[in-house]
């Protein structure tokens, strides 16, 4: 595996190696020592594994404040996205910086998203799978986001109207955001 660091600190894009032949492909997605060795230990304790039927979809910005906050390694298993990363962590140099980048079922990249990030994904294709994990469970009550479209984060998304939960729609702004990380 190829561990390239991001922009953001502690954010990686991960380039596994993938075996091919006339059967199809092997490709080894989560190795604790691996991961370990090039500085991300990490202890997940749950997969999720998401279908947006229509290109177009667009879930995010998401995070969890703490004492729930969660690190996640994200990946495509089918189709495409525009996978965006903001940084939180209100003492770091990139605080409220963000980057993007193409995940999708042919490039088999994945993304690792370090505590104390927001993280959202556009589709690209219909029909996209995508899957992750998390180091942390789900707690409601520290679940919390920022709007996709916020004029402060100015992010450079591929489509201008996309489809939304009702909750994402209402997410807050980035100036409204006091960071607890």
């Amino acid at each position: 595996m190829e561990f390239i660091e991001t922009t953001l600190p502690g954010a990686y894009l991960i380039k596994p190696k993938v075996f091919r032949d006339e059967r199809g492909f092997f490709v080894e997605s989560w190795n604790e020592k691996v991961f370990a060795e090039n500085g991300i230990d990490a202890k997940f304790v749950q997969d999720n594994h998401s279908l947006s039927v229509k290109k177009g979809v667009l879930r995010g910005l998401h995070f969890q404040k703490p004492p729930n906050a969660q690190a996640k390694l994200v990946r495509v298993t089918r189709g495409k996205v525009y996978d965006v990363i903001v940084d939180l962590r209100k003492h770091s140099p990139t605080f409220g910086k963000w980057e993007g980048f193409e995940l999708s079922g042919e490039n088999f990249q994945m993304l690792f998203i370090p505590r104390g990030f927001a993280h959202a994904y556009c589709t690209l294709e219909d029909n996209t799978e995508f899957m992750y994990k998390v180091d942390g469970f789900y707690a409601p009550e520290s679940d919390s986001g920022i709007i996709w479209n916020d004029p402060t984060l100015n992010i450079n998304w591929p489509i201008k109207e996309p489809t939304l939960s009702e909750k994402d729609s209402k997410l807050q702004y980035f100036k409204d955001f006091n960071s607890p990380f």
